[in-house]
């Protein structure tokens, strides 16, 4: 009768084993196939840097560059579902663009937004607005302003429209955002892309628009990282299937890269990211331009952390422009 009940057991703990394979399995397979089906922006990277202008590698970590296009094409130009290039001279400029630092040991993110006006040096064009980077050489023009501009090198690229902004907020069941300091409200994609897009009544402008943009980030991954989407299996499909179509990255980015990222990442939770703005010193106007001027000592100081990857004792060290934090 014992040896009857250690089978018995032995065969449970076995099943048990098997079932457990068989869902790491299935739950791999499912992140292989669509990783697979993520769409690459070729030729992301600049190629003709001199050799004194090319960035060092921010040291333990990644650093990632965020862009939102607004795209003049009225077909979506990003992700599975693109049926327009990425990018044509003039036809696109780079309305969101955040630099996010990731740590080796995946635990928070580093979140730093680069308002659209920034008066930066674009390589080949002279001083010029950062947004406009993208407008007149697409992603490897934009990616050699960011990296002259900070010295860190950009890792990677993500890129997405607004198309693909409104079907990726609707695909999470919409996202619920404050607005000015009120009680959140629930929002779907044309609210929400309404609400990021806002500036001309905002106090700061720009600076307030970027707080947005991060706060709509941190909503949407709110819900990614700790709702149900990632443990429900058809919910998760439908969610890899939005994302897949919406998104595009750079296509140094591989398969196996990516699928390490999420893995790595999956202990990550919103509340814990930073998000700021980089250190302004004053709004301008440049050829009746109104323009965004860095603070070049508090931007410095910002980089150098980025490089050296203490991000953490820049932020408790410094006064940032910081989102404010969620409540627990």
């Amino acid at each position: 009768m014992r040896r009857r009940a250690e089978r018995v057991l032995w065969g449970a703990l076995a099943l048990l084993c098997v079932g457990l394979l068989m869902a790491a399995g299935t739950g791999w397979w499912a992140v292989d196939h669509y990783t697979s089906k993520v769409n690459r922006v070729p030729h992301a990277f600049p190629t003709d840097v001199p050799p004194g202008e090319r960035p060092s590698a921010a040291k333990g970590g990644q650093t990632f560059l965020l862009v939102g296009v607004d795209s003049r094409s009225d077909l979506p130009t990003t992700g599975t579902d693109a049926k327009a290039a990425p990018w044509k001279p003039g036809a696109q400029r780079s309305d969101t663009m955040m630099l996010m630092h990731l740590p080796s040991n995946h635990a928070t993110a580093y979140v730093v937004s680069l308002p659209r006006d920034t008066w930066v040096k674009v390589p080949g064009h002279g001083r010029s607005k950062l947004n406009a980077a993208f407008s007149w050489g697409g992603p490897p023009l934009l990616i050699d302003t960011v990296q002259r501009l900070t010295r860190v090198r950009v890792d990677h690229l993500a890129v997405i429209d607004w198309s693909g902004f409104r079907k990726l907020t609707d695909a999470v069941g919409g996202v619920e955002l404050s607005v000015a300091g009120g009680p959140a409200e629930h929002m779907n994609g044309a609210e929400a892309l309404e609400y990021v897009r806002e500036r001309k009544d905002l106090p700061r402008g720009d600076l307030d628009r970027t707080h947005r943009q991060q706060n709509y980030l941190r909503a949407v991954l709110s819900k990614v990282l700790s709702g149900d989407h990632l443990t429900s299996p058809l919910r998760t499909k439908r969610l890899l299937d939005q994302l897949t179509a919406t998104i595009s990255v750079d296509d140094r980015l591989s398969d196996t890269q990516l699928r390490d990222l999420l893995w790595d990442s999956r202990g990550m939770r919103a509340s814990r990211m930073v998000f700021m703005n980089a250190p302004v010193d004053r709004t301008a106007t440049v050829g009746g331009q109104s323009v965004v001027l860095l603070d070049d000592h508090g931007s410095a100081a910002l980089w150098k952390a980025l490089l050296q990857g203490t991000m953490a004792d820049y932020v408790r060290e410094h006064r940032v422009d910081r989102l404010k934090p969620v409540v627990q």
